[in-house]
Order: C-alpha cells, then structure tokens, then sequence
C-alpha cells in the first residue's frame, strides 16, 4: 500500500494523543475524589488542555509549513513525553493543570500536521474522505482504551493518586511514537514550493480564509459539533457516578461505550460515504443524536436507588445513551474532509489551523458549560442542553452543504 508507513505513523500518533486528551473526563472525576473540588472547578482541566490547543494552532498553523509537518510532530511528541515523566512525581491539581496545557500545545502540533499530511498523502477527494473518517476511528479506538488503561490503574481509595502512574505507561507509548515518526520518510517538497519568504504574509493569508463565506460557515458547524461532543465526552464519567449510581471504576469503564460507538460509527461511515453523499448522512445522524437524547434521559430517572456492582445490573441509560457516538461519529470527519478537498494543499495548515483552534473553544466552551449546569441543575439537564447546539448545526450545516455544491464539493 503506497504511503503506508507515513499512514500507520499518523495512526499512532492520534491514537496516543486520543488517550490523553480524552482521560479529561477521568481526570475530572479522579482530581474531585483526590482534592475535594467541584465539577465548577474540575472543568477548567477542560480550558487547560482546548486554549492551549487553539492558541498554538492559531499561532503556527499559518507558518508550520517552515518548521516541517514532521519536524512539527515530532516536537509535539517530546513534549508530552517529558510531561508525563514528571505527572506521577508531582501528583497535585496544579501539575495536572500544566500536564493538559502541555497535551494542549503538542496535540496542536501534532492535528495541524497531522490533517495537512492527508492531502499530501491522497489523490483524490474520495481517498481523503474515507482515510479521514478511518483516521478519527482510529481516534476513538484510542478514546476507548483509554477508559480501559485509566480504569486499570485506579485504587479502591478513592484519595489515593496511585492512578497517576498510568503517565509512565503512557509516555513510553509517546516514546515509541517518536520513533517510528524519526525513522518515517515525508516528502513535503510540493508544499514547500509554495512558502513565500514573509512570515506576516502567511499569517494575513490564514486570516483571509475567514473572509471565504463558506469557511465562515464550516467554523460554526466545527464548533457546534465539538462543543456537543466534548461535553458529552467529559462529564460521561461524573453522569455514570453522580446520575446513575455507578461505582468510580465502573463508571469510568461503562463511558468507554461511547468511544466504542463513535469508532465503529467512524470506521463504518469510511465506507458508507463513498456511496452516500456526506450531507445525508451527517443530518440524519445528527437527527437520530437528538432523538437518542429525548430517549434516554427519562431512563435514567430513579436509577440512583438501585445498588450496581457491575455491567451485569448496571440501569439500562448507560448501555444506551453512549450510544450516541454512534449518530455523532460521521460528522466531524466528513465536514472536515469537504472542506479542506476544496482548496489548494499549501492552504491545507493554515485551514487545519483554523479547525484545531475552533474545534478546541468549542471543547472547552461546552465542558464549562455543560459543569456548571451539571452542578446547579443535575446531570440530566447537562445532557438535556445537547440538544440546542444539535439543532444550531443542523441549520449551519445546511448553508454549508449549499455552498460547497456551488463550487462542486
């Protein structure tokens, strides 16, 4: 298979980066075990880990072309390696703080490369829509060990940090990811051709993307979409423990559903959109997301008396609700793809800048939000809130579909 090896080094890559950024939702509910803080308090990990990410990208995307997508990821690697070294030394709030900052400003790094790369690497818009969608279930199966890794690690004293020596196990994943990146050959001459000698000018030349309707558009779908789906992700755990009565370790594992469906719904919708115009099926899933939500919300009245010991008489809402990656799975990726096929590869980065930086406010926005509500409102009314953004891009995704059909996406 040509590229493969430049393919399988990107895989792992995101599969690394999807442990760590996804352990957000166990961190949340492990610091308010170890520290006595609230969910307020908790969720700013959230604003640690996505304002890193958009302020790196926003700042680098527009000249990560200079500093080489590989030199760029491996960079990004490093550093998040020698961050987890020192997590389990310094077992405190304030370090899992800088820990998230640091995820933030590699995983910035590392998703500009990371989607610019794509288009260097397919020859045709269908190739890059379907290896997207394959890369983010590759994603989401990192999200789904993730769940299982940290579950593993976790004491049965909930004031223990003994959890925080899963990083050792971690940083040696990031460890062997650098390697196989150092010893992986990248042909990034075609960008290159097109590198102006003016910093200032490649920044201006990012910011005028902004200027394009259509991109104006697909910025608001990607944050609508991340904000859905981080905030679903993150407080998943503290919905199982806090909603549905779930034991810490249980409910940490039980969220690991959700990633599961997401990657299944990923790797299936790699097919599927081959035959199947994006749009069809990124509005019905979407559809279908907020139908899951109305279902199951009501499930999960009354479950907090009910004793759980385990999967086997766990309530029937954390079987189904996670199930909603399965409705979301198609969407990230397939907007993306549309939208970067539809420019040139030199303004692939700075365009992947954009996503990284808007993906990462909606991330933090609806983790904030989605806290708070969930401290002065309950889990189910969090959950509840879902449905205003699915609505929001549902009507933005419909604008979008217009514009790309005008210019034949």
């Amino acid at each position: 298979m040509k590229f493969w090896r430049i393919k399988l080094s990107l895989l792992i890559n995101y599969f690394v980066f999807a442990i760590l950024l996804n352990s957000v939702g166990t961190v949340i509910l492990m610091v308010q075990n170890n520290f006595g803080i609230s969910e307020g308090i908790a969720s700013v990990l959230e604003g640690f880990k996505d304002l890193p990410i958009a302020i790196t990208s926003f700042l680098v995307a527009s000249f990560i072309v200079r500093i080489g997508y590989k030199r760029a990821m491996l960079i990004g690697l490093a550093l998040v390696s020698a961050a987890c070294l020192v997590m389990p030394v310094i077992p405190v709030f304030w370090m899992s703080k800088v820990l998230f900052l640091t995820i933030g400003v590699s995983f910035a790094l590392i998703k500009v490369s990371v989607f610019a790369t794509i288009g260097l690497i397919s020859e045709s818009r269908k190739e890059h829509l379907s290896f997207m969608n394959f890369l983010e279930s590759f994603f989401m199966i990192g999200v789904l060990s993730g769940y299982f890794i940290f579950s593993a690690f976790i004491p049965a004293d909930p004031a223990s940090t003994e959890w925080t020596k899963v990083y050792y196990l971690i940083s040696a994943l990031c460890i062997m990811a650098f390697l196989l990146l150092l010893t992986t050959r990248l042909d990034e001459s075609s960008v290159h051709k097109e590198v102006t000698s003016d910093l200032l000018q490649d920044f201006i030349v990012m910011l005028r993307l902004f200027a394009l309707p259509l991109v104006g558009v697909f910025i608001a779908s990607i944050f609508l979409y991340v904000l859905i789906e981080q905030s679903i992700m993150s407080w998943l755990p503290t919905f199982n423990k806090d909603v549905l009565a779930l034991p810490t370790i249980l409910s940490v594992q039980m969220a690991s559903i959700l990633a599961g469906s997401q990657a299944l719904g990923r790797f299936t919708a790699g097919f599927v959109l081959r035959k199947v115009h994006w749009y069809k099926v990124v509005s019905t899933s979407l559809v279908l997301a907020a139908v899951l939500v109305l279902i199951c919300m009501p499930l999960a009245q009354g479950t907090a008396d009910k004793v759980v010991t385990g999967w086997t008489n766990a309530p029937l809402a954390a079987f189904i609700f996670p199930l909603i990656g399965l409705c979301l799975a198609p969407v990230y990726p397939a907007i993306n793809s549309v939208m970067l096929s539809t420019l040139p590869k030199h303004q692939h980065a700075p365009m992947s800048g954009l996503i990284v930086v808007f993906s990462a406010l909606g991330g933090t926005i609806g983790s904030i939000i989605t806290g708070n509500i969930f401290q002065y409102f309950g889990g189910q009314n969090a959950f509840y809130f879902s449905l205003i953004p699915i609505s929001l891009i549902l009507i933005s995704l419909f604008f979008f579909n217009k514009k790309t059909k005008s210019q034949g996406a």
